[in-house]
């Protein structure tokens, strides 16, 4: 769990370093949007079925710049971290996120990756969730407003689990807001 933590503070030191050092290099050339966020933790009855887990959990992505134009939006690479507040399972997760903007600046996503976490992998206490290996699925889905070429809001849901190919397979769902800046 520590080196967990150290990983997770160093993703986060970068994440905001590379904000202090916008004149070096061209943001835009790297990142299309980073965001921040608040999301409600093992939130109940959506994909998962129940919570067993507390808190909240500090979340930060980073959508890159590199597109794939398909279906009138844009897959890119994401890269995030969800840190639980209550000391209960965070995670680490990196795939491909599909965005399609309305002109009305409404928007909707849909993404696809992978997730490590710090959780348990098999029911060894009735406060956590058994995820059943420390790599899972990430199945993010976001639908938010942009008010202007920068600033957005957005509701948040991520999904984490096994896909059934191990024993244990309880998932984790989270659920809340998040503010993006697009470069």
């Amino acid at each position: 769990m520590t080196l967990f933590r150290a990983i997770a503070c160093a993703a986060g030191c970068l994440f905001f370093s590379i904000g202090a050092s916008a004149d070096d290099i061209d943001m835009k050339s790297v990142f299309h949007e980073i965001s921040i966020g608040v999301l409600d933790h093992d939130t109940d009855n959506l994909w998962s079925g129940f919570s067993r887990e507390s808190g909240a959990d500090i979340n930060f992505e980073a959508l890159f710049s590199p597109s794939y134009e398909i279906l009138g939006g844009a897959i890119r690479p994401a890269v995030g971290a969800s840190i639980n507040t209550s000391g209960d399972t965070s995670k680490l997760y990196a795939g491909a996120r599909w965005r399609y903007e309305f002109e009305q600046g409404i928007f909707v996503g849909i993404g696809l990756g992978a997730a490590v976490h710090n959780g348990d992998t098999d029911l060894k206490s009735v406060d956590k969730k058994a995820l059943g290996s420390k790599v899972l699925f990430h199945i993010p889905l976001e639908a938010g407003y942009r008010f202007n070429e920068h600033y957005s809001a957005s509701i948040y849901f991520d999904h984490v689990s096994n896909a059934s190919l191990a024993n244990a397979n309880e998932g984790l769902d989270t659920l809340g807001f998040r503010l993006g800046y697009r470069f």
